[in-house]
């Protein structure tokens, strides 16, 4: 999907209010209505960033879809009432088996590093994951370390 910064997400940048992390400000700079969200994760990837940073800055109203763009969206319960929840899963369906492995390592890696040093083996395992195949041999180690909830997403990048 492609996200374009609102107005409101201008002045957040320019005034360095409306709750942006530093983290998120270098992800901020990045979605220019050009580079898909995967394109920017895989680009932060090092920094931390992930979908739920994406998902905060859509919430805010800081990002918004781009003109022509048909968001994915479901509708989770909040405090403040229903908030929409994109999701890559418009960006890896019909792909080559190449770019679900970029889409699907973002996730995994989130997925992994979430585990601390319980998933240190699992993080060299899948650093060494080159390939698709690579990735999809390792998902089941991955969804026994995570469970099956986290790994849904991972799931749906890999085989959707």
């Amino acid at each position: 999907m492609l996200l374009i910064k609102t107005q409101a997400g201008q002045e957040a940048m320019k005034d360095r209010q409306g709750g942006l992390t530093s983290r998120q400000r270098t992800a901020f700079i990045l979605f220019d209505g050009k580079r898909t969200t995967a394109d920017v994760l895989a680009a932060t990837a090092a920094m931390g960033i992930t979908q739920d940073d994406v998902q905060a800055m859509l919430t805010q109203g800081l990002l918004e879809p781009a003109a022509g763009q048909a968001a994915a969206a479901s509708w989770s319960a909040s405090a403040g009432g229903a908030i929409p929840s994109f999701e890559l899963s418009d960006e890896v369906s019909g792909r080559s088996d190449m770019e679900r492995y970029q889409a699907a390592y973002l996730v995994a890696t989130e997925l992994t590093s979430g585990l601390g040093l319980r998933g240190f083996r699992l993080n060299l395992a899948l650093e060494g994951a080159g390939s698709f195949d690579d990735l999809a041999a390792l998902a089941p180690k991955i969804r026994e370390a995570v469970g099956d909830a986290k790994f849904a997403r991972l799931e749906k990048a890999l085989f959707s």
